[in-house]
């Protein structure tokens, strides 16, 4: 049997990089997965179409996570489609890096309101939908949390809320049999980082550099560690911070 038979998952922002990656492992194992979107319904649903060509069950849906009513939306369809939630992977968020003069107001809000509002409204939903048995909660944080690089004040600020907020909820959803357990990605080379020039650049060969494995992280990466959340064989573990990153640190 396969390890996630029979459970239903949503992740957010699931129609690129690491969150495609994550909803196509997690359907592999046997759930069926709701493959969270903002804005990118071709994305979304290219993702849906690979899931259901492997013999899978996905849907797309839209939503923005920054937003209370699209939130309640994801989840009311999720359970009229597929029944209530196992699993929630809070992947949805953005990043933009600058210098602490280049800081506005607009993009304060714009990056807490989805990288930190966004997975709390989603968290609220997931735990009034799950069952008896509990669920898993992972949370998709990074690196940055403990090498603080220089021009990355908010987007840092944002990880650091999510590591504490998996901390805590950890401990207040416990007797629910609810884990919650982050993931600390490293760079990994997605249409993201690509995008905002990060992969090719001298940047990404800084990184490089400092990690002991001697290369950028890939999408697949990280799956496998939020495969290994979702799963019973983490059954043990809540309130961690896995760090994946090839020892980058």
């Amino acid at each position: 049997m396969s390890k996630l038979s029979g459970k239903t998952a949503i992740v957010t922002g699931a129609s690129k990089g690491i969150g495609a990656a994550i909803a196509k492992s997690l359907a592999a194992e046997g759930a069926a997965v709701v493959v969270n979107y903002a804005s990118s319904k071709e994305g979304a649903q290219a993702v849906v179409a690979d899931i259901k060509a492997k013999g899978g069950k996905a849907i797309a849906v839209q939503g923005d996570v920054a937003k209370e009513a699209d939130v309640l939306k994801i989840f009311a369809e999720t359970k009229n489609v597929f029944g209530p939630t196992d699993i929630l992977v809070n992947n949805a968020g953005v990043y933009q890096f600058g210098a602490i003069d280049e800081v506005t107001e607009s993009e304060f809000h714009r990056h807490f309101n989805i990288n930190v509002l966004g997975l709390l409204l989603a968290t609220r939903e997931a735990v009034k939908q799950f069952g008896p048995e509990g669920g898993s909660i992972i949370n998709i944080s990074s690196v940055v949390t403990s090498l603080n690089p220089p021009q990355s004040v908010v987007y840092t600020a944002t990880k650091g809320a999510v590591d504490s907020a998996t901390r805590v909820l950890s401990k207040e959803l416990g007797s629910r049999k609810i884990r919650v357990n982050s993931i600390n990605p490293g760079v990994i080379d997605t249409e993201g980082t690509n995008a905002a020039g990060i992969i090719g650049s001298d940047f990404e060969a800084q990184f490089v550099a400092q990690t002991p494995l001697g290369r950028v992280g890939q999408p697949e990466d990280i799956a496998r560690v939020a495969v290994f959340l979702a799963s019973d064989e983490s059954g043990w573990l809540t309130g961690e911070s896995l760090v994946a990153s090839g020892g980058l640190k």
